[in-house]
């Protein structure tokens, strides 16, 4: 079934609102959206009465997906777990009842230290999903934290909280992950990355994929059937987007790696559909038919990501570009280059540069988000300004000959916006620039230059493209266009095609960045192994060989 016949499936109401409300403020209008069922906030009255589930009546471990933390501050830990102790059948095997969870946080996991306990209630409007802001806690500690519900206990958890906001801070170690599509390989990245220590995780988008999975899991090559049918379809309504989170949240090295570090997260186009520009869809449905999918993904987005209460969607917005800080070390300005975008150039892929691409107008982060973010730098008293996001930032080349054709889903499809970005960042005194990107399934290394057209221009910044943990299937080292690529750029310091993720810690005096890659991921098992190391030191921008 097509995805534009999916649609179709969007409940009958949910659709005639849609169309009667109009493209943008279908679901936005509080009254509309609450008749919709797409309201977010803490269930009504109404909702919040209907009949609780005594867990003692629960027969079957309902943490089969896991615990996650995310977005650590220095006085709190956002925790997360959902119950579903059948995670491959729509409704998790839970009726649409309340269930009580119980949470406790300890400085030990044998939880002989407890300093916070309390009770939150997983609701069936939010899927039995559970987000728990434990508050009161002193900065810069490791935690362990678990859930409780009826008789069952689910895994612990191991999380921390950022350094005071003005303390000094005098280093951090984070890992860098994106792209892993369940049915192109096992997540042995991620196995690798839970037996890291590093102090908190970027996803930089393509959490999951919309597209269908079959009985095997592709390239997983499980025994047949070993799957169920409703996942070989594409995912379209709310129901195909909870139900995907699922499976990739039942992979056991995931669970690992969220269970082991607190996660950032910030999405990219999978999570929703395949290269969408704000309301404007790749495939040919109306636009308010796209909305209602934007909303139902959006809403399971939130409702399985480690998210505080400030992501909160409303209907097929949701706010997700924020700012987290590490002490006085760095501040993290993690955008979402997806959802406020302008549509992209000549049709989107790899094209010439021309007057549409280049007309100043066109935006990749929307106004207000590029407001914020120049804004926020203007204020940034940290040594290093990072900038977790999606698609490549740097000028990048398929031809070593003029004119080069290049990717219209990146920044290169929309320079007037790159240069606005990098002329905030001169403007307000940033020395220390790093960009982390996900997205393209390579590592690349790359140098930032403040003029790309001239390769003597200085370099005001680094750019960490991390590789996919799956997507592409096993890759290699260096690709067929590798050679093209590394002539075509002369700023890119590192080319590799294998899966894997990177490491990156940041000190006072330099940051020291780590391409972590396996060799395959089609079978299970691979080693790790370090494919190269760099250097950026501050107030020297460059990567140098470690």
């Amino acid at each position: 079934m097509t995805s534009e016949a999916r649609q179709s499936q969007h409940a009958p109401e949910l659709r005639a609102a849609a169309r009667h409300i109009g493209r943008r403020r279908f679901l936005t209008v509080t009254g509309a959206a609450a008749a919709l069922a797409f309201a977010v906030d803490v269930p009504g009255a109404g909702t919040a009465a209907a009949a609780e589930l005594d867990a003692a009546q629960l027969t079957d471990d309902p943490f089969t997906l896991g615990v996650a933390s995310g977005d650590p501050l220095p006085d709190s830990a956002l925790l997360w777990t959902r119950l579903a102790p059948a995670p491959y059948q729509a409704d998790g095997g839970l009726p649409a009842r309340r269930v009580p969870v119980g949470w406790e946080l300890a400085l030990d996991e044998r939880f002989r230290r407890v300093v916070g306990r309390g009770e939150a209630t997983a609701h069936p409007e939010f899927h039995h999903t559970v987000h728990v802001e434990a508050g009161h806690l002193a900065p810069g500690h490791v935690y362990y934290y678990r859930f409780r519900a009826g008789r069952f206990v689910s895994p612990v958890g191991r999380t921390r909280t950022a350094p005071a906001t003005r303390g000094r801070a005098d280093g951090l170690t984070f890992g860098v992950v994106s792209c892993q599509r369940y049915d192109q390989g096992y997540y042995t990245a991620y196995r690798h990355l839970a037996e890291e220590d590093v102090d908190v995780v970027f996803h930089l988008g393509d959490y999951l994929y919309e597209y269908a999975v079959n009985a095997v899991a592709g390239s997983r090559a499980y025994p047949a059937g070993t799957l169920p049918a409703l996942f070989g379809r594409e995912t379209v309504t709310l129901e195909d987007y909870r139900l995907r989170y699922a499976l990739y949240k039942s992979d056991p090295d995931l669970r690992a790696a969220h269970a082991a570090h607190p996660f950032v997260v910030t999405w990219d186009d999978h999570e929703t559909e395949n290269n969408y520009a704000g309301d404007i869809p790749e495939n040919n449905v109306p636009p308010e038919e796209f909305l209602l999918r934007r909303a139902a993904a959006y809403r399971a987005y939130w409702e399985n990501m480690p998210l505080r209460r400030p992501q909160l969607p409303e209907g097929p917005d949701l706010r997700l570009y924020r700012r987290l800080h590490w002490g006085r070390l760095a501040q993290f300005d993690v955008l979402d280059t997806r959802q406020y975008r302008s549509n992209q150039a000549y049709g989107d892929g790899w094209q010439y540069p021309g007057p549409e691409s280049e007309d100043p107008a066109r935006t990749l982060t929307g106004d207000a988000q590029e407001r914020w973010l120049l804004n926020g730098w203007h204020r940034s008293d940290a040594v290093w300004n990072v900038l977790p996001q999606q698609v490549t930032f740097s000028q990048r080349f398929n031809s070593a000959t003029a004119p080069s054709k290049v990717s219209m889903d990146s920044w290169d499809g929309y320079p007037a916006s790159r240069e606005r970005v990098l002329a905030g960042a001169q403007a307000a005194g940033v020395e220390n620039l790093m960009v982390l990107t996900g997205d393209v399934h390579v590592h690349y290394g790359f140098d930032v230059k403040r003029d790309f057209s001239d390769p003597d221009s200085r370099t005001v910044g680094t750019e960490i493209v991390t590789t996919s943990v799956t997507s592409g299937g096993n890759g290699s080292e260096k690709p067929s266009d590798w050679d093209t690529y590394m002539a075509a750029n002369p700023h890119m310091r590192f080319y590799s095609g294998l899966r894997g993720y990177t490491t990156v810690s940041l000190g006072r005096e330099l940051a020291r960045v780590d391409f972590r890659t396996v060799p395959h991921v089609t079978t299970q098992g691979a080693p790790l192994t370090t494919a190269a190391s760099f250097v950026t030191e501050v107030g020297e921008q460059g990567l140098k060989p470690a």
